[in-house]
């Protein structure tokens, strides 16, 4: 029987690059965020689009086309923010089996601006549409908020746990020039501004912007032959379980990542808890870093809160988390996942805006919907 320890370290990104800016741009559709990305991580890796053979994206024959090209190996997965780093994994995989030699991966989403942007909400004959959408059920605030009220009512969890998550975020984004918002807050602003959606305040709730980022990934054998330092693909998981929130398993544990993506990337890689320098959580909203945290295995659960409130996520804390300023103050397209690779590619190479010494292992984990799907990724560059 094939054991996935077989693939870990054996392809490396070699190229990763966002589009030349993040936030509001009107100027550029959905289309040109993903080339602008892709074009930008070519000249990163020093290739060309007649180097790729193999692609993964959302929309995958749309991209192609855009850019010319005819891999022979395409991957579209797509189930929301997390997608991105399940195009890793296959593309680990993908290259692995020979099935191509060099993977270009894109991410491109006009989330503010809506340019070239068409997406229905679910018809009245889904799922969604039926059970949820009659109950009240208005956009990610109205279903992401649904199982903190159990997570707090098990664990103690308490809307100051919650604020802690922001402030410590936004004090990586102070460091982070290209951060959409950089301004200090405090637990008393979390607390003071406008309510979304009970316990969610709108500085507990992530950014709307525009933006994109793009990988471009190789062989072990040939990841030297780059400018950048590889960062090789040392762990991964992936799972989905549900779709809507309604039907999550238990409201009060992220059980995928906790049973499937999160042990299967640690076992991949060979390593525990103690060996990972850095994280990037993805943070919708300021609770499902707290989710992430105790999934993964990084403390018991109930133990997340109490553990942001300490600020030992925080700069000078005892394990960076979201160092690029994450989705709450840094920039969130709607898909986020990408980012958080490309923060965590920075870091391994030494280029972060607010680079952590030392960090030779990083650990990226993502939903994707509401809790439904999730996948993780262990990266280092060594």
């Amino acid at each position: 029987m094939f054991d996935s320890r077989e693939l870990s370290h054996k392809v490396a990104i070699v190229g990763a690059a966002e589009t030349d800016a993040v936030g509001v741009l009107p100027d550029r559709s959905q289309l040109q965020l993903h080339a602008e990305a892709a074009l930008n991580a070519l000249d990163d890796a020093g290739l060309t689009l007649d180097d790729i053979d193999g692609y993964a994206g959302i929309p995958g024959a749309g991209m192609t086309e855009y850019l010319g090209i005819m891999p022979r190996w395409i991957d579209g997965t797509g189930v929301g923010g997390c997608s991105f780093l399940i195009h890793v994994s296959h593309a680990v995989a993908a290259i692995a089996a020979g099935y191509c030699n060099t993977v270009l991966i894109t991410h491109g989403e006009s989330g503010r601006s809506r340019v070239g942007v068409a997406r229905p909400g679910p018809g009245p004959q889904t799922p969604g549409g039926q059970f949820a959408q009659p109950f009240g059920i208005a956009g990610p605030p109205t279903m992401f908020s649904v199982p903190i009220a159990r997570h707090m009512a098990t664990y103690g969890t308490t809307e100051e746990h919650l604020a802690a998550v922001s402030v410590a975020t936004r004090q990586w984004a102070e460091r982070n020039p290209r951060a959409m918002m950089r301004d200090p807050i405090t637990i008393e602003d979390v607390l003071n501004s406008r309510l979304i959606a009970w316990p969610l305040h709108l500085l507990n709730c992530c950014l709307v912007t525009d933006g994109g980022g793009a990988l471009i990934l190789t062989s072990e054998d040939r990841a030297r032959d780059f400018p950048k330092p590889p960062v090789y693909v040392l762990g991964r998981g992936e799972a989905a379980q549900h779709q809507d929130i309604s039907q999550m398993w238990d409201f009060t544990e992220w059980t995928a990542a906790a049973q499937i993506t999160g042990p299967e990337a640690f076992r991949m890689a060979g390593l525990g808890h103690d060996d990972i320098d850095h994280l990037m959580l993805y943070d919708a909203f300021s609770h499902t870093p707290i989710y992430a945290l105790e999934a993964l295995g990084f403390v018991k659960p109930g133990e997340a809160g109490p553990w942001f409130a300490e600020m030992n996520s925080a700069p000078g804390g005892t394990l960076p988390v979201n160092t690029n300023g994450g989705g709450l103050s840094y920039t969130h397209t709607g898909m986020y996942g990408m980012f958080a690779i490309q923060e965590a590619v920075r870091q391994l190479r030494g280029e972060a805006a607010a680079q952590v010494d030392g960090v030779k292992t990083s650990l990226v984990h993502a939903p994707g919907g509401m809790f439904s799907a999730t996948a993780t990724l262990i990266l280092g560059n060594e």
